[in-house]
Formats: C-alpha cells, sequence, structure tokens
C-alpha cells in the first residue's frame, strides 16, 4: 500500500508538472515557470525510473535524481519562483538575460550542492550549512508567498488565497523535515515523507498555477477598465 501511494504521489507531482508547465509557457508565455515546472516534472520522472530500477545508488539515475533536487531546492523554487510570479504581483516581466541568468544559476547550484546530499550532518559542518541553507531560501520564498496569498484575498480569489497558504505552510514543512527532522516511525527508504513531499510539491504546482490563472485574469481586468482606460488611477 505505501509503494502504491507514492506512485501516484509522483505520478500527480509528473502531470501536474508536466501540464500547468506547458500552460504557462503557451498561455501566459512566462518561461520561468512554465520550466521549473517541468524541471520538477522531470525529477519526478527520473526519481520514479529510479525507484522501479531498484533505488541503487550506482545508478546515473541517481546522481541525476539529486542534482534536479538541489537545483529546484537552491534556486528553482525560490529565486526562479518569485522572480516568475512577480509578473503577475508587480507586472515584471524579466529579460531573456534574466531568464537565463536565472537557470544558468540553478543548474551551478544544482551540480555543487547535489555532492552534499546523504551526508550526516552532525560531522560534516559544510552538509550542515548546505542543510540549512536550504530551509532558510525557503522561509524567504514563503515570506513572498504569503504576500501572494494577500494580492489573491485582495483580488477576490479568497479559496485560492486560502489554498496558497495552506500548500506553502505544507511545503515549508516539508523543506523543514527534509533534512532535519526525519520521520521516526517511516522506513530505510524514507518512502512516507517522500510520498507526502511528492504529494505537496504536486498539489504546490497545481494550485500556484490556478492562483497566477486568477492574478492575470484580475490585471487583464483593470486593464481593461474604463477608469484605467481612460487614464484615471484605478
Amino acid at each position: 500500500m505505501r509503494d502504491v501511494l507514492f506512485l501516484l504521489a509522483d505520478l500527480w507531482m509528473i502531470l501536474a508538472g508536466y501540464f500547468c508547465g506547458w500552460l504557462f509557457i503557451h498561455r501566459y508565455g512566462n518561461y520561468l515557470l512554465g520550466l521549473e515546472w517541468m524541471v520538477v516534472a522531470t525529477s519526478g520522472t527520473n526519481f520514479l525510473l529510479w525507484s522501479l530500477a531498484g533505488a541503487r545508488s550506482d545508478s546515473v539515475l541517481y546522481d541525476v535524481a539529486y542534482f534536479l533536487d538541489a537545483f529546484s531546492r537552491s534556486v528553482g523554487i525560490t529565486l526562479i519562483l518569485v522572480l516568475g510570479l512577480m509578473r503577475v504581483t508587480h507586472r515584471y516581466k524579466p529579460s531573456l538575460g534574466v531568464d537565463i541568468g536565472a537557470f544558468a544559476l540553478a543548474i551551478a547550484g544544482g551540480l555543487f550542492l547535489r555532492s552534499f546530499h546523504g551526508a550526516d550532518l552532525h560531522t560534516d559542518r559544510a552538509a550542515f550549512w548546505v542543510a540549512v541553507f536550504y530551509v532558510v531560501v525557503n522561509l524567504l520564498t514563503t515570506v513572498f508567498l504569503a504576500y501572494f496569498a494577500l494580492r489573491l484575498w485582495k483580488a477576490g480569489a479568497r479559496w485560492l488565497a486560502i489554498w496558497t497558504g495552506l500548500v506553502t505552510a505544507a511545503g515549508t514543512t516539508i523543506a523543514v523535515t527534509y533534512d532535519f527532522f526525519p520521520l521516526p516511525f517511516d522506513d530505510a527508504n524514507r518512502t512516507i515523507f517522500y510520498t507526502a513531499a511528492l504529494a505537496t510539491w504536486g498539489t504546490q504546482g497545481f494550485v500556484y498555477f490556478r492562483a497566477y490563472r486568477a492574478l492575470h485574469a484580475h490585471n487583464a481586468a483593470l486593464d481593461a477598465s474604463p477608469a484605467r482606460a481612460a487614464g484615471t488611477p484605478a
């Protein structure tokens, strides 16, 4: 039963990532969020294949898994997420150079930080501070997401604001638990934790897409209002 739930959670994250990522690009031209959502989905696909292949640590899929994990935890679902959402919160459209620079930074972060995965945080000080870094950047992103939820609330999308708050809180819980608080009742492969993490990350991807869509529509309605068209402050 645990394995079935794990597979379902992973499939949910894969589907949400690819589908919402494609919509971000095709419908809104938001390559930052679209590509990052697809990176998350690719990470889920790789994780699924690795698990089905026996979850061997000497597999190339193992190295890819922790590169993609470090990619998103360091820059992807932090800086790239914030820059992408600022398109509807601040009408900020980053240049191509910013897009490329953000992903180049994420790639560099993934390549460097993946080597610290699995180290003993009690004996490896560098790995300990890397784990702290992951939590800090997640908490900083959470502050922005709280603002994002407030914008949704003020725009009248109150259920989406509530869901955004809930999935953000769940994501932060996963981020803190990931390295520092392993579940004592979990198995050696951390099946329960990863099931909860995959389900949470998939739901975050889906909810943030719906929230983005709501704020985009709200901004479009403001732009089309007679007061804005006449040049009167809304």
